[in-house]
C-alpha cells in the first residue's frame, strides 16, 4: 500500500472521495475472515479413537497404549470408544461417516481393512476410499500349534498326515472369517491339503477345546499360546511370519518348513474419516510415529510378539491395498460368508 501523499493540492484540502478510495486496500485487508480456530490450534478439544472390537482384546490394548502417549503430546485427552459388532464393520462404518475434522479416529487391523469388506456382502465402506490413512502401527505373527497327542512335530509331518487322511484333521478358529480361519485356509490351499474347520465364538473357547484335545490344531496369536507352549500343553510347529519370532526363536516359519511364500501376519493401523485435512493427518502421523519410537511402547509390542511399523500415510494406504487384495481374493475364492 502506497502511503505517500500527493502535493498537487494542499494537505488539508484533499478531496474526500480521493482519500476514501486510498483507504480501500487497507479496509479490504481488515475485513478478511480469520482462519478457523480449529485450523489454527488443532487439537482444540478431546479426540476419540474408535476401537471396532470389545474392550480387552489386542486391538483395544494397542489403542489404549497409543492413546496415553498421544494425549500427552497433543495436549488433549484421547478417549477410547469401543464400538464392537459384525467383525469390526460397525465401528469402521461409523468412522467412515464421521466428520473429517481430526477428532474421530480408528485403530483397526487386517480383519477390518482387508477381510470384512469381502466377508460381508455390504459392509457400507470401501477400505481404499472411505478412510484417510494416518499410519501403520505394528505387525503381529501367529503360531500354528497342535495338541501333544497328535504325532506331528514339523510342517512336513502335518502335511503328510493330512494327505494320508484328507479332511480328518480338525482345526479350531475364533469364528468364520477370523484371522485364524483365513490363515489356516491359506496354509491348506498352499500346502495342497484338506482340513476340517471347527469355528468357535472367539479365540478363548477355541484354545480351550484344543487344550482339551477335542480338536487337533489351530493358528492363533502368540500371547495366549506362549504359556501353554512353554508348559508342554501345546506343541508349536511353525510361526506364520516371514522371519522367526524372537519370542520363539527355535520355531521355524511355515515358509522355511516347506510352504515357500506363505505369510499370515496381522497388520494394525490408524485411520481418520475421508477428507480429513492433510495438515491434521500429518500432525497425527508425527505423534503416532513418536509414540511408536518410545522404548515403552516398543517393548510392549515386542512382548506380545509384534514389530512396530512406523511410516507415512502413503505407506499405510499401500498396505491396505495389498492386504485387501491378498485376503479379499482368498475370501472370494473360497466363498466364505459371515454367519
Amino acid at each position: 500500500m502506497d502511503l505517500r501523499l500527493s502535493f498537487s493540492q494542499p494537505i488539508g484540502r484533499r478531496p474526500a472521495r480521493s482519500f476514501a478510495v486510498s483507504l480501500l486496500p487497507a479496509l479490504a485487508l481488515a475485513v478478511q475472515p480469520a482462519p478457523p480456530a480449529a485450523a489454527q490450534a488443532y487439537p482444540a478439544r478431546p479426540i476419540t479413537i474408535v476401537v471396532p472390537f470389545a474392550a480387552g482384546g489386542g486391538n483395544d490394548i494397542l489403542a489404549r497404549l497409543l492413546a496415553q502417549r498421544m494425549s500427552a503430546a497433543l495436549g488433549q485427552p484421547v478417549v477410547i470408544e469401543n464400538r464392537a459388532g459384525a467383525a469390526g464393520t460397525v465401528g469402521a462404518r461409523a468412522v467412515a461417516k464421521a466428520p473429517p475434522d481430526g477428532y474421530t479416529l480408528m485403530v483397526g487391523h487386517s480383519g477390518v481393512f482387508a477381510i470384512a469388506p469381502s466377508l460381508y456382502g455390504n459392509p457400507s465402506y470401501d477400505p481404499r476410499k472411505d478412510f484417510a490413512p494416518v499410519g501403520l502401527i505394528a505387525s503381529f505373527q501367529q503360531v500354528l500349534v497342535v495338541h501333544p497327542s497328535l504325532p506331528v512335530r514339523t510342517i512336513a509331518d502335518l502335511i503328510a498326515r493330512a494327505k494320508a487322511e484328507p479332511a480328518e484333521l480338525t482345526y479350531a478358529t475364533a469364528g468364520v472369517g477370523s484371522g485364524s480361519h483365513l490363515s489356516t485356509e491359506l496354509f491348506a490351499a498352499m500346502a495342497g491339503i484338506k482340513l476340517t474347520h471347527v469355528p468357535y465364538r472367539g479365540s478363548g473357547p477355541a484354545q480351550s477345546d484344543l487344550l482339551g484335545g477335542h480338536v487337533a490344531m489351530t493358528i492363533t496369536t502368540l500371547p495366549p499360546a506362549i504359556g501353554p507352549i512353554r508348559s508342554g500343553l501345546l506343541r508349536a510347529i511353525a510361526v506364520t511370519g516371514e522371519t522367526r519370532s524372537p519370542i520363539l526363536p527355535d520355531v521355524p516359519t511355515v515358509a522355511e518348513s516347506g510352504v515357500p511364500g506363505y505369510a499370515a501376519v496381522i497388520h494394525y493401523g490408524m485411520v481418520a474419516p475421508p477428507g480429513t485435512d492433510r495438515a491434521i493427518v500429518s500432525r497425527l502421523n508425527a505423534e503416532l510415529n513418536a509414540a511408536l519410537a518410545s522404548a515403552e511402547v516398543r517393548a510392549r509390542i515386542a512382548d506380545d510378539g509384534g514389530d512396530p511399523l512406523a511410516g507415512t500415510p502413503d505407506r499405510q494406504a499401500a498396505d491396505i491395498d495389498a492386504e485387501e487384495t491378498k485376503w479379499g481374493a482368498l475370501v472370494r475364492k473360497l466363498g466364505i460368508k459371515a454367519e
